[in-house]
């Protein structure tokens, strides 16, 4: 083979492996990475700051102000009537119960004809001595005579006494016979009923005095000192609503063993609540001014509250934070983000650590 063949063999072997190099330089360009594409698209927004009211967040019994116990002052009448039933409004002096007062009625009238007898012995008593003093000063009776009328004078006065004495205890009797409302209230227990053989000492009804509840919580000792009389607390009725209510007291001291203590509310309007219901309430102690988050940008996983934060590359970044008070719409942050932090809004719910999102023009972005 000459020189001009082997020339001509060597351009055809190149021109046939420049197809081969084409594909090779393409296929190269073909394997650079890609970014991944956006998950999501979210909205973000800052953390603000903001003037809150603090709030302390308890739960408690709500229970009667004061609740009387009341019953009789006799033993062994029966009861005639009980004109209230559980839940009447009474007034201070309204007859609650009324036992059966016949035996007491005719002791009465007897103390009364007793009383009068006593006085009418008194009365002739009386003019006997008046009269032997007379015959006495005209040496008509012996001064021994006259001494037995003035003793005599002196038992019937001391008799007559006693029958009045006597009279006052069965008219106190016969007023012991119905039992009337030591104050304005409501009626909370009923234990007895007509024709039943009351005793002393026994119960007979309860009465919430002045209608007034009140609402008592135990609070943990770092709270404790926040709170104060005056402060208003707004407590969860059973249907939702909120009802109003104002620290009256603070214990004193705490309970040696769970370290708490109990601070009583009035409940001036108590609504659907009854005593012995359990309600939660939220205490306000003071103002500050926080960071805070919208609700909708916390998400609680495991039990514990996160965000998520987003990157220069629109990468988020899951971060557990410490929650403060509640808010309405907010949360207080306490830890785990900064003022320059942009936080996912909109879609947080639905984000895994390190996806990557489409950030769209919402709160705060």
């Amino acid at each position: 083979m000459n020189f001009r063949s082997e020339t001509k063999l060597s351009r055809l072997l190149i021109f046939a492996a420049l197809p081969f190099v084409a594909l090779t330089a393409c296929s190269g360009r073909g394997n650079e990475p890609k970014p991944p594409p956006a998950s999501l698209t979210v909205t973000a927004t800052r953390p603000s700051m903001q003037e809150i009211e603090r709030e302390t967040v308890a739960s408690g019994a709500v229970a009667a102000w004061q609740e009387m116990s009341l019953g009789v002052e006799l033993a062994g009448l029966r009861v005639a009537n009980v004109p209230v039933e559980v839940g009447a409004r009474v007034r201070k002096g309204q007859v609650l119960l009324e036992l059966d007062k016949r035996t007491l009625e005719m002791q009465a009238k007897q103390s009364e004809a007793t009383l009068a007898q006593a006085r009418a012995s008194a009365e002739l008593a009386r003019a006997q001595a008046t009269r032997g003093e007379s015959l006495l000063e005209r040496k008509l009776i012996s001064s021994a005579n006259f001494d037995e009328l003035n003793a005599n004078r002196a038992k019937t006065a001391a008799a007559a006494l006693a029958a009045e004495a006597d009279r006052d205890a069965t008219r106190l009797r016969l007023a012991f016979a119905s039992l009337q409302a030591p104050d304005d209230g409501i009626i909370s227990a009923r234990n007895v009923q007509p024709g039943q053989i009351v005793s002393t000492g026994t119960e007979l009804l309860r009465l919430i005095r002045r209608g007034r509840l009140e609402w008592r919580a135990e609070i943990a000792e770092n709270d404790l000192l926040r709170i104060v009389p005056g402060a208003v607390v707004a407590l969860r009725g059973p249907s939702g609503e909120s009802i109003a209510g104002r620290i009256r007291a603070v214990s004193p001291a705490l309970d040696a063993k769970t370290r708490t203590a109990l601070v009583y509310a009035d409940l001036p309007d108590p609504g659907a609540l009854r005593a012995g219901m359990f309600a939660e309430g939220r205490i306000r102690t003071a103002k500050a001014r926080v960071m805070v988050l919208p609700r909708q940008s916390v998400v609680f996983r495991d039990g514990y509250p996160y965000v998520f934060v987003l990157g220069n590359d629109n990468r988020v970044a899951q971060r557990r934070i410490e929650l403060g008070s509640a808010q309405q719409n907010l949360f207080e942050i306490r830890s785990g983000v900064t003022a320059a932090d942009r936080v996912v809004v909109r879609g947080a719910g639905f984000l895994g650590d390190g996806d990557v999102v489409a950030v769209t023009e919402g709160q705060g972005t």
